[in-house]
């Protein structure tokens, strides 16, 4: 069974080894442990995305945009009718509802997990933290990709999808065959590719060891902008392809360190 309370208590002592916990049971045998971990998981992930997103920093500009395509601050003077018609005991239509989100129309992003190996723990709820953070910072111009021998698309570049749907998608996944990080980074430049956005960037989140498909180096060359995100204490290989090509990266020391280390790379 799972207490949620005792769960709670846990994140209290240590965030980063109770997120790894949670994330090894939504893998578990039990189907209604396994459930009940992955909705749990979906949540407590996207509350930390949001918190990170909070603490950004960087350029960008509010919009007022509906409730149902944005997350933020209920504008109060778009959603007045809403409000008024809430107060009075009608429920308000979604659509009349507005908010004050951030926007960064000029920036698209493709997140590239790695989920080759040992995929599970600490570094599967990294790579869940990181998707939605992600797919809060640029909602409608993002991609998640998990790959090791072959890539799946987790999310399409121009498409939407509600990040509690992206995560558990993720969680589903465990480590699985060799790694091929220039396959990766060749299926981040097609999905960048449909975007107009005029900055666009790959994130590579991996220690960037490739185990199969040879030297990754000309696919990351080929990146407009590439940063890189490393575990903490498997790093060399990392420094070694950012130095090649000109990249950065930061290094994760768990999956609480995921919204910071994304404004290190990301907010420059």
């Amino acid at each position: 069974m799972l207490d949620e309370a005792a769960f709670d208590e846990a994140m209290a002592d240590d965030a980063d080894e109770a997120l790894a916990l949670l994330a090894d049971l939504t893998g578990a045998t039990d189907e209604g442990l396994r459930m009940l971990a992955r909705r749990l998981a979906g949540r407590v992930v996207v509350d930390l995305a949001r918190t990170g997103e909070q603490r950004r920093r960087g350029i960008g500009r509010l919009r007022t945009a509906p409730l149902r395509v944005a997350d933020g601050d209920i504008d109060l003077d778009a959603s007045h009718d809403a409000l008024v018609g809430l107060a009075a005991g009608r429920a308000p239509d979604p659509d009349d509802v507005f908010v004050r989100a951030w926007d960064r129309p000029d920036t698209a992003l493709c997140l590239l997990v790695d989920r080759s190996g040992s995929m599970a723990g600490d570094r599967l709820a990294a790579a869940a933290v990181a998707a939605a953070s992600v797919l809060f910072r640029v909602p409608e111009d993002c991609s998640v990709v998990a790959f090791a021998e072959q890539a799946i698309v987790l999310q399409s570049q121009g498409e939407r999808r509600p990040p509690d749907d992206v995560v558990s998608d993720l969680l589903r996944l465990r480590g699985f065959g060799v790694t091929d990080v220039g396959l990766a980074l060749r299926c981040a430049a097609r999905q960048l590719e449909r975007s107009r956005a005029g900055r666009r960037i790959a994130i590579l989140m991996s220690d960037c060891r490739s185990t199969t498909g040879g030297d990754p180096a000309a696919d990351a060359a080929a990146i407009a902008e590439l940063v890189v995100l490393a575990p903490e204490g498997d790093t060399a290989d990392a420094d070694a392809l950012a130095g090649q090509v000109g990249a950065r990266w930061t290094s994760l020391a768990g999956p609480t360190s995921v919204p910071d280390a994304l404004v290190r790379v990301l907010d420059r």
